[in-house]
């Protein structure tokens, strides 16, 4: 069977890493939630190779992944763990950063949530947590095409759509997460960062 693909994932792996390569530098664990077709990890893996990339998704995701790992032959590229954010406990117990693309939008607020509750039980000391996708700031859309995308999303499902950063941010701080940045990256999108303190 053929590898899933992204190309959205291969257009935005490049500028991503020139982020959290930063912010990952000193790291030696990170998992990723929400692996999707596995081409950012393998490429986040094959350019950060002093540290190990935890793969993770829902479970009906995971046999895509491994098709990229497949072709992997370096030794720092985890196999993916079954994770749903909301399981109480997660299959990893801690790491020292955390990375997760295009997953607040789909996920419903609840989820949202609990994604960023267990990224605080899971997250070492000092630890980063770099989130990637489109973001509203004071509830406005940074442009037109990404409202017509939170338009989709919520057509789709009503519980989706693109999340306000004040939102996220009071979330963070509920669970002990510092903001530290906001990048902006290309097609309207931003990672931001939180530190655990």
């Amino acid at each position: 069977m053929e590898k899933p693909f992204s190309q959205a994932a291969e257009n935005n792996k490049k500028p991503i890493l020139e982020v959290i390569g930063q912010y990952f530098e000193n790291s030696e664990l990170i998992l990723e939630i929400g692996s999707g077709t596995g081409q950012h990890a393998m490429y986040f893996a094959e350019k950060l190779q002093q540290l190990y990339w935890q793969t993770s998704d829902q479970a009906q995701y995971l046999k895509g992944i491994n098709r990229h790992i497949n072709e992997y032959r370096k030794f720092n590229l985890g196999r993916p763990l079954t994770i749903d954010v909301t399981q109480s406990k997660w299959e990893l117990d801690h790491c020292d950063g955390v990375y997760s693309a295009n997953t607040s939008h789909i996920m419903s607020w609840s989820m949202v949530e609990k994604m960023f509750s267990g990224v605080s039980h899971v997250l070492d000391k000092d630890g980063y947590f770099c989130l990637y996708g489109p973001f509203n700031f004071h509830n406005h859309f940074t442009s037109d095409s990404n409202e017509s995308f939170d338009k989709m999303l919520r057509d789709r499902d009503p519980d989706s759509g693109i999340r306000n950063f004040e939102d996220l941010q009071a979330l963070a701080e509920s669970q002990g997460l510092n903001f530290i940045k906001r990048h902006d990256l290309p097609a309207n999108n931003k990672i931001l960062v939180w530190k655990n303190e």
